[in-house]
């Protein structure tokens, strides 16, 4: 892959061929795209810099926090004249910038590494992409005090709502039991989940010594916060 110029190495996700048909710079897709409104992404400037097949700019792009400001609406594929699918092709330059670590160039690209380990942590752990615990009211302030309280009455409050945290049998976040667990963990191997997750964890780890940490539980905080 390393002797492959960057716009072919894109080519060989076959949601690139889906994503991109052929940009004609209408702009439609921006004029709908709620990230557009609200930050500085614009997918018509997306499928222009790939459509130029410029490593140098790709890698920029792959380097940049503009790939991460995409929120998945799919908006840009319901109104595209040409059928193409910015949103899509975000999804097949996220892979390869986690994939190559050129995620860690960029301040919103390194809180990948805090959102695989919570959200990862939790499906190949608990089988469920949020647990309770994981929204700790020093991480998540906007939750405000209710959660809080909540929070530091986790079993109680969701018996009380008839919930069945963590316990065996039926009922919401009830315990998922090992053999299906065991299922969860062959799909991430089979799909190369796992080996993505594991890059994110390697690149991750090595930007943060970079930057001079030697604990990566203060540098998970610390991105989760936006603080590097």
């Amino acid at each position: 892959m390393n002797n492959m110029k960057l716009s072919e190495i894109l080519k060989q996700d076959i949601r690139y061929k889906e994503a991109l048909n052929a940009c004609m710079n209408c702009g439609i897709c921006t004029s709908v795209c709620p990230a557009a409104e609200f930050s500085d992404y614009d997918p018509r400037i997306l499928l222009n810099i790939v459509q130029t097949e410029d490593d140098a700019e790709l890698e920029k792009l792959l380097k940049s926090d503009f790939i991460w400001l995409c929120g998945q609406c799919m908006s840009c594929k319901t109104r595209c004249p040409r059928n193409n699918v910015p949103g899509l092709m975000i999804n097949v330059l996220r892979r390869y910038s986690q994939e190559l670590g050129y995620f860690t160039e960029s301040k919103r690209g390194r809180q990948q590494y805090a959102l695989n380990k919570v959200l990862n942590g939790n499906i190949l752990g608990e089988g469920y992409c949020i647990v309770p615990e994981s929204v700790k009211p020093d991480l998540h302030p906007e939750q405000g005090p209710v959660w809080e309280w909540i929070y530091r009455n986790l079993p109680e409050f969701y018996d009380r709502m008839g919930a069945n945290l963590h316990k065996p049998g039926a009922g919401v976040l009830r315990k998922i039991d090992d053999k299906d667990l065991d299922e969860i963990r062959r799909i991430f191997e089979e799909t190369g989940a796992m080996e993505l997750q594991d890059a994110i964890n390697k690149f991750s780890e090595q930007k943060a010594e970079d930057l001079g940490y030697d604990d990566m539980n203060q540098y998970f905080v610390d991105i989760f916060k936006g603080n590097v």
